[in-house]
C-alpha cells in the first residue's frame, strides 16, 4: 500500500458508518458510495446518514461521495465492503474496471448465494483479486456500540500479514483495538457460522428457554464452528480468540443483534416474511443457513445446529419440534 491511500467504503448500512467514523480518526478523507442520490444529497444537508446510525455526526467535507460504482472504485486504492452478502453480485455487477490490484477489504459477513462461495473466494474466481490482496473483517463489534464510542476489538485477517496490520493500524484508536490474523477462511467462515447460531440463539429465546439452555447451545456452537472450519482450511488456530468466540458470543447474547432478533421472531411464530418485513435489515444468517447447508454436502461435517435452523428455515420444520430434537443432541 502507498503512504496516502484512498480509501473507499461501498455500501451505506450501519456497519459501513461506524467504519466511516473510525477510519475518519486516522485519515484525512474518504471515498464513500451509496446507491440513492437521494441519501446522499440528505447526508450532506443534515451532515449524517438519513437511514443509519443517525447520532454520528460527520464533517462532510472530508467525504467525497459517489453513487456510480466505477468511479468509485478507479479512485480508490483500498475498497472496504459493507454490502449484504446477498446484494453483492448484483451490486457489482456493473463493475467494468479491472480491481485487481486494489487492496479488497470485505466487512461482510455472509456468503454469496449466487456461488455458496465466501466472498474472498468469490472476489478471487469471479474478478481474479489475489486473495494477498483480500483482507476480512472481523469482530467481535457491534456497529450501535461503535456509534457510542464504546471498546471495541476488531480483527482483520489477510494471507498478506503486512497488509493485515497496515489496515489494522488505520483502525486503531481510542475505542478500537485492533489486531491482525492470517486466517482469512477460517475467520470468513466463522463470521458466517456465528450469524446462523445466532438465529438458533433467538429462536430458543423465543421459545422461552432460559439461559442455562443459551449457554449449552454457545458451547456446543463454537464446537459445531470448530469442526467446520478445522475440515475446509485445516490451519493451526485457536477457535477461543476474539475472532472466533468472541465473535460469536457477541452475536448470540446482543441486544444489537438482528440475526438473533430474527430468530426470537421465528420462535415466538412470526413466519420469516414478517419477520423480515419488521425488521428493515437485513439477518445474514437466514441466507447464510441455506448455504452452509449446501456447502457441507462436500465435507459432511457434524453440525447439528446448524441443521436444525436450516429445517426450520427453509423446511418448515415446527421450530417448537425442532429445537426439543436439537437438545437431545447437545451435550
Amino acid at each position: 500500500m502507498n503512504n496516502n491511500p484512498k480509501i473507499a467504503i461501498i455500501g451505506s448500512g450501519s456497519w459501513a458508518t461506524a467504519l466511516a467514523k473510525i477510519l475518519l480518526n486516522n485519515v484525512m478523507e474518504i471515498n464513500w458510495y451509496f446507491r440513492s442520490e437521494s441519501s446522499i444529497e440528505l447526508f450532506k444537508k443534515f451532515g449524517h446518514n438519513p437511514n443509519y446510525l443517525r447520532g454520528i455526526e460527520f464533517d462532510i467535507e472530508r467525504i467525497t461521495f459517489y453513487h456510480d460504482i466505477n468511479t468509485i472504485m478507479e479512485n480508490s486504492d483500498i475498497i472496504v465492503l459493507c454490502i449484504p452478502s446477498a446484494f453483492l453480485h448484483d451490486s457489482l455487477e456493473e463493475l467494468t474496471i479491472d480491481i485487481n490490484q486494489k487492496f479488497i477489504v470485505s466487512a461482510i459477513k455472509g456468503i454469496v448465494p449466487e456461488g455458496n462461495q465466501i466472498v474472498a473466494k468469490y472476489l478471487n474466481e469471479k474478478y481474479k483479486v489475489p486473495f494477498e490482496r483480500i483482507g476480512v473483517i472481523a469482530g467481535p463489534c457491534h456497529a450501535e456500540e461503535v456509534a457510542l464510542e464504546r471498546l471495541s476489538y476488531l480483527t482483520i485477517a489477510c494471507p498478506d500479514i503486512r497488509r493485515a496490520r497496515e489496515f489494522a493500524d488505520m483502525l486503531e484508536c481510542t475505542y478500537i483495538h485492533a489486531n491482525a490474523s492470517d486466517d482469512i477462511y477460517g475467520t470468513e467462515y466463522a463470521s458466517v457460522l456465528k450469524n446462523v447460531v445466532s438465529i438458533a440463539s433467538g429462536i430458543v429465546h423465543g421459545l422461552r428457554y432460559g439461559d442455562n439452555f443459551q449457554a449449552v447451545l454457545i458451547s456446543n456452537s463454537i464446537q459445531e464452528i470448530k469442526r467446520f472450519v478445522d475440515k475446509v482450511h485445516p490451519i493451526t488456530r485457536d477457535i477461543k480468540d476474539s475472532a472466533y468466540l468472541g465473535d460469536l458470543l457477541v452475536t448470540a447474547y446482543s441486544q444489537f443483534s438482528r440475526n438473533r432478533t430474527f430468530g426470537t421472531m421465528i420462535g415466538k411464530g412470526y413466519t420469516i416474511r414478517t419477520a423480515q418485513l419488521e425488521m428493515h435489515m437485513v439477518a445474514e444468517g437466514y441466507y447464510a443457513s441455506k448455504s452452509i447447508h449446501e456447502i457441507n454436502k462436500e465435507y459432511n461435517v457434524h453440525m447439528p445446529i446448524s441443521e436444525a435452523v436450516y429445517k426450520i428455515l427453509y423446511k418448515n420444520a415446527a421450530p417448537a419440534i425442532e429445537i426439543r430434537e436439537l437438545t437431545e443432541k447437545l451435550r
